[in-house]
């Protein structure tokens, strides 16, 4: 899954228990008006729906119910950049202006993308990490 798509859905799930729940419905539903207008009045009546199961699952301390509807998110937005994936950008767009910014700093840690590529031709060596990295050779 590609890792926008998942920062996206993630902070989207997160956002709706909180205050800015308002500007992230209205930053998903723009997006779907933009590409799929037809959907979009389902859409947002979905995430109404969502955001009440979002808000009982942390009533209830019930975490993978949250990462459960995080996960379906993160399948309609992939199905929607795979369809077209200049769409790459508009996803990006309401994560870094909508989504992101009504988030705390420990949900914005949890949701951020990383993607690290690397090339070694003959006998090179690659070495990558997200965070830490101790490497001893001989």
């Amino acid at each position: 899954m590609d890792p926008i798509v998942l920062a996206a859905g993630t902070a989207l799930v997160t956002a709706m228990a909180t205050d800015a729940w308002q500007s992230a419905r209205e930053g998903a539903v723009a997006l779907w008006r933009k590409v799929r207008p037809e959907q979009a009045e389902i859409v947002e009546a979905e995430l109404v729906e969502v955001r009440e199961q979002v808000l009982e699952a942390r009533r209830d301390g019930d975490a993978d119910t949250e990462q459960a509807l995080a996960g379906a998110w993160q399948v309609r937005l992939q199905q929607l950049l795979r369809a077209d994936p200049s769409l790459a950008v508009e996803i990006r767009r309401m994560l870094d202006e909508v989504l992101t910014p009504s988030l705390d700093p420990t949900s914005r840690e949890r949701i951020g993308s990383l993607v690290l590529k690397a090339k070694a031709s003959g006998r090179g060596r690659v070495y990558q990490a997200g965070r830490d990295q101790t490497i001893h050779e001989r």
